[in-house]
């Protein structure tokens, strides 16, 4: 159902264009925003309506859009013990801000979207692989990765042995 919220109204007078579609969904408020004043955006979140707790920062991969990314953040509220979900859509080629220096739990997972999904946070203080290795090549929870080719030049390469011995 669509969202009705004064949440949305400060946003929407403060951010105009940058916030999309709004729903409520099992009592959760989620915001479709644009991630180009995503940063600011967050800040004010976590600043003025006390968003306190980046709870997990993940992505959705959608191979036939052109930005084929939603990176999601879900924040929670201890003042006001009220959970708040943004998603933000972001193209391959395209860089997407850090939040880590909003919330500082964002380091870590910010580094397994990159590794897992190869979407690139601009400002991360140390943006690397974090369950991979580095010369893992490629992004297994993109939908087109495949998995089995992968693992097989992985071991050949880094075990000395065929895949499956």
């Amino acid at each position: 159902m669509p969202l009705d919220s004064e949440l949305l109204k400060r946003l929407r007078e403060r951010f105009a264009d940058a916030i999309g579609e709004a729903i409520l969904d099992r009592k959760q408020a989620i915001i479709k925003v644009s991630s180009a004043p995503l940063l600011e955006i967050c800040r004010y979140l976590r600043d003025d309506e006390k968003f306190d707790f980046l709870t997990d920062l993940t992505a959705l991969d959608w191979p036939k859009r052109e930005r084929r990314f939603d990176v999601v953040y879900n924040l929670y509220s201890f003042p006001k013990n009220e959970r708040l979900r943004l998603k933000a859509e972001v193209a391959v080629s395209q860089k997407i801000a850090s939040v880590a220096s909003v919330w500082g739990a964002a380091n870590w997972l910010e580094r397994e979207c990159f590794d897992m999904f190869g979407i690139v946070f601009d400002g991360h203080p140390h943006l690397k692989r974090i369950l991979l290795p580095d010369e893992w090549q490629g992004h297994p929870l993109r939908k087109d990765y495949d998995i089995l080719k992968q693992d097989t030049d992985w071991v050949r390469e880094n075990l000395h042995i065929e895949s499956g011995q």
